[in-house]
């Protein structure tokens, strides 16, 4: 096969990947190890999928973890979609939809840094998603 005959769909996946990769990139340090935390797999997983060289698809249930994790702005969540579904046609519409959610204000304390306050609204909301997570497994 010659390097002309790549099928139009590897070049979405790569594409694709090339999104998240370039996402991650640009996100704080400890990104990848909250995402495969939330995902449940290793973080090597996190980067096989963010590597464009490796044309294995990412699983479409893991796409909204993906999209919450790494805080997608709409433009690139826009063409990372479009690149998946040219990718992987229909596999979005069989995706699990995201569980209706809403949102609460909690009053929480100023640690007077930009970055740690950051930090510290990550780790609320994963507290949340991971109790969110629990109570659904305790249902089933």
């Amino acid at each position: 096969m010659s390097k002309r005959a790549v099928r139009p769909a590897n070049d979405a996946v790569a594409q694709y990947k090339q999104i998240l990769k370039t996402v991650l990139d640009n996100r704080p340090s400890g990104t990848r190890q909250r995402l495969a935390e939330t995902l449940r797999k290793n973080r090597s997983f996190v980067s096989q999928i963010a590597n464009p060289a490796y044309l294995t698809p990412i699983p479409a249930q893991h796409l909204q973890s993906i999209f919450e994790i790494c805080h997608f702005s709409p433009r690139e969540k826009r063409d990372f979609t479009a690149a998946y579904d040219l990718a992987h046609p229909r596999r979005l519409a069989i995706a699990p939809q995201q569980a209706a959610t809403r949102t609460i204000a909690l009053a929480v304390p100023d640690l007077g840094d930009a970055q740690k306050n950051r930090e510290f609204e990550e780790l609320i909301v994963q507290l949340v998603k991971r109790i969110a997570h629990f109570s659904h497994d305790i249902r089933e």
